[in-house]
C-alpha cells in the first residue's frame, strides 16, 4: 500500500453533508496505481441508501446556498481556487498515482481544473436577466435566472479532478448544490478536492461525494430521484443513452459529454513541423486516453511521407513509464481491459492491410508491470478499420491518405460522433470552408490544443447535449423565468 502518510489530503471515505462517512455496510473498494497494480488504498463503497441520503441532505443546504448573494458565493469559490493552487502538487501526485498521467500532466490537469472554478467564481456575479420593452403600456416584462435546484454529477477516470472541477464550479455559482458520483477508479481526486472544498468555506450538504463501484446503482437513484432536477455526465455515448432513458420520467435537465471520433487532417500547405507537434500533444497527452484526442488522421497524398517521417522522429522521443518517475512522458493505460482493446483495435487494422510504421519498445524496467502500450504509428489504414471508427484511447496514430478537399470533408463528417476535430492548413478560404462545413462542436485549426475554461467544450450528434466552461457553461444551471408585471 501506498504511503499514505504522504498525502494528507488522501481521503478515503465518502462526503457527505461535510461529513466523511464509511459506507453503511462498511465495505470499501480497492483503489490501485496502474503503473504497477499496487494497492493505493481501500475506499468506502456507497450504494443507494448513502445517495439517497446524500440528495436530501443536498435538498436542504440548495437554497441556504441560494440566498447567499453572487459575490458571496464568487468570493468562496475563489477561496477554493486558491487552496487548490496551494495544494497543486500534492493533487498532482494523488491524480497520478491513482490515474497513471505522467505527473507534469497532472499538475497541469490541476491547474486546468482549478481554471475553472476561478472563472465561475466570476460567473458567480454575471448570471443576468432582461427588462423586455413590453407591448402594452400598462405591464413591464422580466426575466430573471434562478438555480435549477440540486444537481448529480458522474464523472471519468482520465480527467477525475478537471472534470468534476468543471461541473461544481458553475453549479455553485449559480446556487445548486451536488451530489457527485466519481469513476471507482479514480476516487481520490475527488476526495481530495472535497477536503479543499470544505476548507474554503463551502456549506456542508453543498458538495456531496459519492465513491462506490455499483455505478448502476447509483446512477439509478441519481436518476430516478425527484428531488434531481438537473444531471451532468461525462462518460461513454452507450452510458449517456441510458442516462437519457432513466432521466426521461422527471424530465430532467441534461448536460452530456460523450464519445468522441477526432479527425486529424492535414493539407498539403500545412506547416509540417506545427502539424507533428499538434499531432503529438492531441494524440499522446494521458496516453491517448482523451475524449478529444485525435483519433483518425487524414494526411494528404502529396505530404503523406514527410508528415510521417516527422511524426516518427516525434514519437521516438516519447518515454514509457510511471508517471512519478522524471522525464516519462507516456503513462499507462488505465486497466488491462483497456489494452486489451487497443491491441484488438491494432491488430484489425493490420489485418485489414494496414503496416506498423513504428512502435516503441517498452523499457525492461515496465515490461510485464503495470497497463502499458507502446506509442504506435500504423501506415496505410483502411478507412473502414475499426479504429478509424471507434475512440482507440490508447497511444496509437494510424495514417490515411486523401486526395481533396470535398473526399476529406465526407470522411470527416461520416461519423456518429461529433466532438472534436483538428485541421492544418495555410489558405484562408479553405479554414472558412472547413469551419462552416465540419459538423463538430470544436474545432482546432493549425492548434491540437483547443481546452480552457474560456471556451465553450461540447460537441453534437452522439457526442452530447449543451456546454461546459464560457460564460455559456452556467447556462444549464439555472432556470430562465419570464415575469409579466401589471400596472
Amino acid at each position: 500500500m501506498a504511503n499514505l502518510s504522504n498525502f494528507p489530503l488522501l481521503r478515503t471515505r465518502a462526503f457527505i453533508n461535510g461529513n466523511w462517512c464509511d459506507a453503511d455496510s462498511a465495505a470499501t473498494f480497492p483503489v490501485t496505481n496502474p503503473a504497477n497494480g499496487d494497492l493505493i488504498a481501500s475506499v468506502a463503497d456507497v450504494g443507494v441508501a448513502e445517495t439517497r441520503r446524500a440528495i436530501a441532505v443536498a435538498a436542504q443546504a440548495q437554497p441556504l446556498w441560494a440566498q447567499k448573494t453572487a459575490k458571496e458565493r464568487s468570493n468562496i469559490l475563489r477561496r477554493w481556487f486558491d487552496l487548490v493552487l496551494q495544494h497543486q502538487d500534492e493533487l498532482a501526485q494523488i491524480l497520478t498515482i491513482e490515474q497513471g498521467k505522467p505527473l507534469a500532466e497532472a499538475i497541469g490537469e490541476i491547474a486546468y481544473g482549478a481554471a475553472y472554478i476561478e472563472w465561475f467564481a466570476e460567473e458567480a456575479k454575471r448570471v443576468y436577466g432582461d427588462v423586455i420593452p413590453s407591448a402594452s403600456p400598462d405591464q413591464r416584462i422580466i426575466v430573471i435566472k434562478q438555480p435549477v435546484g440540486v444537481v448529480a454529477a458522474i464523472t471519468p477516470w482520465n480527467f477525475p479532478c478537471a472534470m468534476l472541477a468543471r461541473k461544481l464550479a458553475p453549479a455553485l455559482a449559480a446556487g445548486c448544490a451536488v451530489v457527485a458520483k466519481p469513476a471507482s477508479e479514480t476516487p481520490l481526486s475527488a476526495l481530495a478536492l472535497a477536503a479543499l472544498a470544505q476548507e474554503a468555506g463551502i456549506p456542508a450538504g453543498v458538495i456531496n461525494i459519492l465513491p462506490g463501484k455499483d455505478s448502476a446503482a447509483i446512477g439509478g437513484e441519481l436518476t430516478s430521484n425527484p428531488i434531481v432536477r438537473k444531471l451532468s455526465f461525462t462518460g461513454s455515448t452507450a452510458v449517456g443513452k441510458q442516462l437519457i432513458q432513466q432521466c426521461a420520467n422527471d424530465v430532467k435537465r441534461i448536460t452530456l459529454e460523450l464519445g468522441g471520433n477526432a479527425p486529424f487532417v492535414v493539407f498539403d500547405d500545412a506547416d509540417l513541423d506545427t502539424a507533428v507537434t499538434g499531432a503529438i500533444a492531441s494524440k499522446f497527452r494521458n496516453a491517448g486516453q482523451t475524449c478529444v484526442c485525435a483519433n483518425r488522421f487524414y494526411i494528404h497524398r502529396s505530404i503523406y511521407k514527410q508528415f510521417s517521417e516527422k511524426l516518427i522522429a516525434a514519437m521516438k522521443q516519447l518515454s514509457v513509464g510511471n508517471g512519478v518517475d522524471s522525464g516519462i512522458t507516456i503513462g499507462p493505460l488505465i486497466s488491462k481491459n483497456a489494452v486489451e482493446k487497443v491491441q484488438a483495435l491494432v491488430a484489425d487494422a493490420l489485418e485489414g492491410g494496414a503496416r506498423i510504421g513504428y512502435q516503441a519498445e517498452l523499457n525492461k524496467a515496465i515490461n510485464g508491470q503495470g497497463h502499458f502500450y507502446p506509442p504506435t504509428l500504423l501506415l496505410d489504414v483502411p478507412r473502414n478499420a475499426k479504429l478509424n471508427q471507434q475512440e482507440i484511447f490508447g497511444p496509437v496514430a494510424g495514417l490515411v491518405v486523401f486526395d481533396t478537399d470535398e473526399e476529406v470533408i465526407g470522411l470527416i463528417n461520416n461519423s456518429e460522433f461529433g466532438l472534436a476535430s483538428y485541421c492544418y492548413t495555410a489558405s484562408a478560404k479553405r479554414i472558412k470552408l472547413l469551419s462552416e462545413a465540419i459538423e463538430s462542436g470544436m474545432l482546432g485549426i493549425n492548434t491540437g490544443l483547443i481546452s480552457n475554461e474560456m471556451a465553450p467544450f461540447g460537441g453534437i450528434k452522439q457526442s452530447g447535449w449543451g456546454r461546459e466552461g464560457s460564460h455559456y457553461g452556467i447556462d444549464d444551471y439555472v432556470n430562465i423565468k419570464y415575469i409579466c408585471e401589471g400596472f
